[in-house]
C-alpha cells in the first residue's frame, strides 16, 4: 500500500470511530433508561429495598452486576472498531468472574450444605430467566445499531458482545427488584439469563453486523 493510500484511509477512518463512539453512548444511555423505566413500570423496585440495603448480600449482587456491566460495556466500546486492542478490556472481565467466585465460595462455607439448593434456586429462578432478557432487548437492539455503523471483523464474536453486555446491563437493573440474593442463585439465574442474551446476540450480529 501507498503512502497516500494508506493516509486516506487513516482520514476516513477517523469520522467514522467517532461516528461508533457517539453511537454507542447513546445506544448506552437510551437502553439504560428505557430497561430502567420497564423495570419502574412493571415490577418495580424492591419494597424493602432500603432495610435490605444494608446486608452483604445485597451489596454484593448490586456491585458485582454493575461491575459486570461496565467491563461487558468497555469490551463493546472496542470491539466495533478494526484492529482495536481488546487484551485489556477482556482481562478486565476477570474482576466481576473474581467477585462472583469469592462470594460463591464465602456462601458454600457459611451456609449449610443442606441449603444449599434453597439458596441456589430461590423463590424466582424463572422470572429471573424470563425478565433479564426482556429488560436487554432496548440495550441489545441499540448496541447492534451502533455496532453496524463500525465495522467489527469478526460479526458473530461483535454481536455476542453486544449480547453479553445488554444482558449485564438487564442484570444490574433487574437487581433492584429481585428478592433472590444468594450468590448462589447469582451465579446460577443470571448468568444463565445473561448466557441466552449472548447467544441470541451471536446469532442476530452473525447476519445483521456482517459486512
Amino acid at each position: 500500500m501507498k503512502t497516500n493510500d494508506l493516509i486516506s484511509l487513516l482520514v476516513e477512518d477517523a469520522p467514522v470511530r467517532a461516528r461508533l463512539g457517539r453511537a454507542l453512548i447513546l445506544a448506552l444511555v437510551a437502553g439504560v433508561v428505557v430497561s430502567g423505566s420497564i423495570l419502574l413500570s412493571t415490577i418495580g423496585i424492591r419494597h424493602n429495598m432500603a432495610s435490605v440495603f444494608e446486608t452483604v448480600r445485597v451489596l454484593f449482587k448490586i456491585a458485582f452486576t454493575l461491575v459486570l456491566a461496565i467491563t461487558a460495556c468497555g469490551v463493546v466500546f472496542r470491539i466495533g472498531r478494526p484492529g482495536a486492542e481488546l487484551k485489556a478490556s477482556v482481562v478486565a472481565l476477570f474482576i466481576p468472574l473474581a467477585m462472583l467466585v469469592t462470594a460463591v465460595t464465602s456462601e458454600l462455607a457459611v451456609v449449610p450444605p443442606g441449603a444449599w439448593e434453597t439458596s441456589l434456586v430461590g423463590n424466582n429462578a424463572r422470572f429471573c430467566l424470563v425478565f433479564i432478557p426482556v429488560l436487554s432487548l432496548a440495550p441489545l437492539a441499540g448496541f447492534l445499531l451502533a455496532l453496524k455503523v463500525g465495522a467489527p471483523a469478526r460479526p458473530s464474536l461483535a454481536g455476542a458482545t453486544a449480547g453479553f453486555a445488554a444482558g449485564a446491563l438487564a442484570a444490574a437493573i433487574y437487581a433492584w427488584h429481585c428478592p433472590d440474593d444468594s450468590p448462589l442463585f447469582v451465579a446460577t439465574w443470571y448468568m444463565i439469563a445473561i448466557a441466552a442474551v449472548t447467544a441470541i446476540g451471536g446469532l442476530i450480529g452473525r447476519r445483521y453486523l456482517r459486512w
